[in-house]
């Protein structure tokens, strides 16, 4: 890790390890590795020990379960990687590259529900992207004429001012999808807003409630899908 991304690394084996390494760090620690169990903590203490302490935490286990995955999300986990394939650490540090890296990209929510606002911002917010909201279309038209660096719109579809289809046209008349990705969600059974939203200039759709590993890979897609674009037009 210290090779690909510049950045110390401290190699903890036991939970001693990890509670000692804690302790003597004068410095906050960006983000942890960790298997759910280490010598020492059998029954999870130790991942329970880095939330505790606040430190973002990718998961990087050979025991995987239902029950299991319920309950590292729950516990708002960066991600977790398996280590069942031959591709698993190539996954690894692609994951924690997006950690150390999605602070670049600006995320704009809209949504009129402010339970719906702070669901998204903290599941955005966990993966170290930069968040902001707005409980309208209108506000989010503001937002977005100050803040260019804006890539990202997810939007809901049922506001009372402007609605999904609504916004995304107007965004549509000043910014192109080279410049900024549209998301539309919605809590609708109508099989046709998607179909809609991507005909009035929307790039992805999704549908509540959302699964954790479906919505950052959405998003990922998305903002990759930009960066991209923005690399060939430079190269113009």
């Amino acid at each position: 890790m210290k090779e690909l991304f510049g950045i110390d690394v401290e190699i903890c084996r036991t939970f001693e390890d990890l509670q000692a390494a804690n302790e003597l760090s004068d410095e906050a620690v960006t983000l942890a590795i960790s298997n759910i169990n280490l010598p020492g903590a059998e029954n999870g203490e130790a991942l329970e020990y880095l939330i505790d302490l606040n430190i973002p935490v990718i998961v990087f286990t050979g025991t995987f379960q239902e029950q299991t995955r319920e309950k590292l999300l729950s516990k708002d986990i960066v991600d977790y990687i398996l280590k069942d394939n031959i591709f698993a650490v190539e996954m690894l540090a692609e994951s924690v590259y997006r950690f150390l890296t999605n602070h670049r990209h600006h995320v704009l929510i809209v949504d009129d529900s402010p339970t719906a606002r702070a669901l998204l911002s903290s599941r955005l917010k966990r993966y170290n992207f930069r968040v902001s909201t707005a409980e309208s279309g209108a506000k989010a038209l503001e937002i977005l004429k100050a803040s260019p660096d804006i890539g990202l719109v997810v939007t809901d579809y049922n506001m009372p001012d402007i609605d999904g289809f609504e916004l995304t046209r107007r965004i549509r008349g000043a910014r192109g999808s080279h410049e900024l990705r549209i998301i539309g969600v919605s809590s609708s059974t109508n099989r046709l807003l998607s179909a809609r939203f991507l005909k009035v200039g929307g790039n992805d759709f999704m549908l509540r409630p959302f699964i954790d590993e479906e919505f950052y890979c959405r998003v990922n897609q998305n903002l990759d899908t930009l960066v991209q674009i923005r690399a060939a037009n430079a190269r113009k």
